[in-house]
Parts: structure tokens; C-alpha cells; sequence
């Protein structure tokens, strides 16, 4: 079995050596941009959780490793297209692709991202290709639905905690689910098993997310790395937000629509008045709660999974990780 260390390095190893391909390949003007997304850095969580989705059944990872590859370019892809959509100026402490580029650019190189996805998950050395391939389709298609939603909400005052589960259910847990269940794939282990390291993702993503809601109004900002509130001043429908909406009594909730209807404000006065809301309904202890139950409901499926307790320990250890970071 190999270390966490070991298998970033494989990670960092593998996406050095295409982004070399990409970097010289023709036409140019397409795959440069391919490159300098991909070299921006993250925290490779997806690609990683495939390798140790593999290591939970097989010692063979480099199996896997194609489709760990496929998945952080499809990950890389869904941003391009969503810095665009969002008018994002940086992303990773760089400039976006679109900005670094252009608009046109970025929609294409993303294209061909989409399609360098499927070219790589298709090298991996797996004799089920064809339900790794069917899983990885219906996860694209989902995070598309899970972007569309997040869209449509923001149109919309009223949007249910149900609708936001789902929402980020797809947007953003499908992927990770998807990540373990295609190592899982690669390593041979059984559908029922495959499914169950599927739960955990799911789990563990909706856990993810929901901490992300909760850094972004409560988190540091040396540690974040960028300024707390950005969801605050946008009117982002996160879960403190549509907590607060629900629990809200009436002169409190009128408080809280004023300042998301108001089109010209002072920006820490926004984020400080909306956080006092938030502290009054105690919306941060109820995220949490939240959280909590998320990362138990994970771990509980880890707990019961019919694999040897020693091949879940480095699993154990990045999902506990990931629910305790601050940044």
C-alpha cells in the first residue's frame, strides 16, 4: 500500500508530464490554456480519492490513475466555464483562463477539456469499462444540472434547505462520489461495494460543501486566503442563508432582505450586519450540526465497508482532514 504522499506525488508526476504534451502541442492557441489550468495547483482532492478508492480493494493504483487524471480535468474544465459565467478575475492567486486568454479561449480549451477527460478515462485498465464510463457520463451530466440550479436560485428569494441539499448534492458531491466509485472500479471490487464507496463521496461532498458555506462568512482570512463574505455580498443562496430566511422572525427577516436588496453598500458593513444575523438565529451551530451528521453518516459507511480496517486508514484520515480544514 502506498502513503497519501506517494500518491500525490504520482498525481503531480502524471498531470507534469501531459501538461509538457499540452504545452508544445498544436494548434497552440488550444492546448496552452489546457496547460496553464491544469498547473495551477488545488488540492487535487478528486484525483486522490480515486487512487484511494482503488487502494481500498487492489495495491495496483497506476490502474487507476488515468481515471484520476480524467477526473481533475474534467474538475479544471467545470471551472473554466464557471469563471466566465461568474466574471472571476483570479482563481489560485493567478488570472482566470478567460482573463490570461480570453473569453473565446476559454470556452473552447474547456471544450477540449471535457473531451481530453474521456480520452484519459479511457486508457484506464479496467475490465468494466463500460460501467466506469457510464458513471463518469451521468456525473458530468449531473454537475451541469447541480451549476444550472445554482443559477436558477439566484433569481429566486425563496429556495427550500431540501432544494440546496440537492443542488450541491450534484454541483459538487456526485464528482467526489464519482471519484471513489471509479477507483473502486479499477480495483475490482464488487457492485455492491463499488456503491457503497459511492455513499461515502456523496456523503463527504455534501459535508465538503457545506463547510465551504461556512469558511466563507466564519473562516480566517489568513487561512482562507481570500476576504471572508464573498457569498454574503453577492446574495449567494448557501445554507446559512436559507436558514436564516426560514427561521428569521419578521422584523429580523426584514432586516436581512434589505440588505439583500440593496444595490449600493459598504461591504464589511454588509458582511458584519448579515454575520450578526446569523450569530442572532445561531445559524452557525445548526451548519455545523449539519456537518457533523454528514461526516457521521461517511464514516459509519467507511466503518461497515467489507474491506480490511488497515486499507481504510488513509481514507479515514483525508475525510477527517478535508471536514476539519480551514481553508
Amino acid at each position: 500500500m502506498q502513503t497519501v504522499n506517494q500518491l500525490m506525488e504520482k498525481i503531480e508526476y502524471a498531470i507534469r508530464s501531459h501538461n509538457l504534451v499540452w504545452n508544445s502541442q498544436p494548434p497552440v492557441n488550444l492546448y496552452e490554456p489546457v496547460a496553464y489550468a491544469m498547473s495551477a495547483g488545488g488540492k487535487r482532492i478528486r484525483p486522490l480519492l480515486v487512487l484511494l478508492g482503488c487502494q481500498l480493494f487492489s495495491d495496483e493504483v497506476d490502474n487507476a490513475l488515468p481515471a484520476a487524471l480524467a477526473i481533475e480535468v474534467f474538475h479544471n474544465f467545470t471551472l473554466l466555464h464557471d469563471d466566465i459565467m461568474d466574471h472571476a478575475d483570479m482563481r489560485r492567486g493567478r488570472p482566470t483562463v478567460h482573463r490570461q486568454f480570453s473569453d473565446n479561449a476559454a470556452i473552447l480549451s474547456g471544450d477540449a477539456m471535457a473531451f481530453l477527460a474521456y480520452k484519459l478515462l479511457l486508457e484506464s485498465r479496467t475490465g468494466e469499462m463500460q460501467q466506469l464510463t457510464g458513471l463518469f457520463t451521468r456525473t458530468a451530466l449531473e454537475v451541469c444540472e447541480g451549476q444550472q440550479y445554482d443559477m436558477d436560485f439566484e433569481t429566486r428569494m425563496e429556495v427550500s434547505t431540501s432544494e440546496y441539499i440537492e443542488m450541491i448534492r450534484l454541483k459538487t458531491a456526485v464528482l467526489l462520489g464519482c471519484a471513489l466509485k471509479a477507483g473502486a472500479i479499477c480495483g475490482n471490487a464488487g457492485d455492491d461495494s463499488a456503491d457503497g464507496v459511492y455513499r461515502i463521496g456523496i456523503n463527504l461532498g455534501i459535508a465538503f460543501q457545506l463547510q465551504d458555506d461556512l469558511l466563507d462568512t466564519y473562516g480566517s482570512e489568513v487561512e482562507f486566503g481570500k476576504k471572508i463574505g464573498g457569498d454574503i455580498t453577492a446574495n449567494k443562496k448557501t445554507y446559512l442563508l436559507i436558514n436564516a430566511l426560514e427561521m428569521a422572525p419578521p422584523a429580523v427577516r426584514a432586516e436581512l432582505t434589505g440588505w439583500i436588496s440593496r444595490k449600493e453598500f459598504s461591504r464589511d458593513e454588509k458582511v458584519r450586519a448579515v454575520r450578526d444575523i446569523y450569530d442572532l438565529l445561531n445559524i452557525r451551530e445548526k451548519t455545523e450540526q449539519l456537518i457533523r451528521a454528514y461526516t457521521g453518516d461517511a464514516m459509519e459507511l467507511l466503518d461497515n465497508l467489507p474491506v480490511d480496517e488497515i486499507r481504510k486508514e488513509k481514507l479515514r484520515e483525508i475525510c477527517l482532514k478535508l471536514l476539519n480544514r480551514n481553508s
